[in-house]
């Protein structure tokens, strides 16, 4: 297990708390890791051994609403960098790269539009797209279309599913877990058989629900609703990874933001899912984004 720190907690300037944990290489090169959705800081021990081995330095973040941060009613993307420079800034890192995997992916793009001055370089790992067209979900698996569609019809009932999910990840995530690795595709069936692999994700689930829902279901609802940026709004250059397999954001996602963002280097993996792609490729990510830096 990585020598994650559990008790770093920032206390922002407008009172929120913000939970990090470190990975990899305290010395090493900074990148900040945005989790998916849901997720927490504990997803960050994905880049644990990578890290390590490359020398970087990785800060994983808790978004508002999950893990050890305090949920912030009313919160956009837009409001994410801010959070980013406040803590960047109070661990002494002047400059750094971003990486956001699944749900982080739009943390990601937000950042290289508004504080490009601040990156290294900035990394999409089988991001989500915008919603605001009737093809974004195309390829998606079944349930996740139930949910963006929930949210964006009906927002009032979008805290039912995540408080289901909430309690029943908490109190019964070893008979939840392999039911829902049965239903990823191949190549991620194997990497959820790791069992350090498996531990991760149990952890990372479990502390994600640590202060409740609203952090998961108010995010739910930011996916589906307009995110108030155009990805071709940014300028500077973004790596993006993406599996050919994935059910979670299938590759018509990645393709979509390969060709939206302007200066967008974009790798496409036949043979990987969403899972795989992180799990056995994470030291090509990291070096890709921490060689200039």
């Amino acid at each position: 297990m990585a020598t994650e720190r559990p008790g770093n907690v920032l206390t922002l300037k407008d009172g929120r708390r913000l939970g990090y944990a470190e990975y990899g290489d305290p010395n090493g090169k900074p990148l900040f890791y945005f989790h998916g959705m849901p997720g927490s800081r504990l997803e960050g021990e994905l880049a644990d051994a990578a890290a390590k081995k490359l020398g970087v330095r990785v800060i994983a973040t808790d978004r508002p609403g999950y893990g050890r941060s305090d949920f912030r009613r009313g919160r956009t993307f837009l409001d994410w960098p801010r959070d980013v420079v406040e803590l960047a800034d109070a661990l002494n890192i002047k400059r750094f790269a971003v990486a956001g995997v699944s749900g982080g992916g739009p943390y990601v793009a937000v950042c290289a539009l508004k504080i490009p001055e601040r990156l290294t370089a900035a990394g999409i790992i089988a991001g989500n797209r915008p919603f605001d067209q009737p093809d974004a979900k195309d390829g998606m698996s079944s349930t996740l279309r139930m949910l963006f569609g929930l949210a964006k019809r009906f927002p009032w009932l979008i805290r039912l599913p995540m408080a289901v999910q909430s309690f029943a990840t908490r109190h019964f995530v070893d008979r939840l877990m392999p039911a829902w690795v049965r239903s990823l595709p191949e190549p991620d069936q194997v990497a959820m058989k790791r069992p350090e692999i498996m531990a991760i994700f149990k952890r990372d689930t479990i502390e994600a629900f640590h202060s409740g829902s609203r952090g998961a279901a108010w995010e739910t609802l930011m996916y589906a609703r307009p995110w108030g940026f155009r990805l071709e709004e940014i300028t500077m250059e973004v790596h993006l990874w993406q599996g050919e397999q994935d059910k979670n954001v299938p590759p018509s996602m990645g393709r979509y933001q390969a060709g939206a963002i302007p200066n967008c280097r974009a790798t496409f993996y036949p043979d990987e899912g969403h899972i795989s792609l992180v799990v056995d490729h994470m030291e090509e990510i990291l070096g890709s984004l921490t060689s200039q830096s």
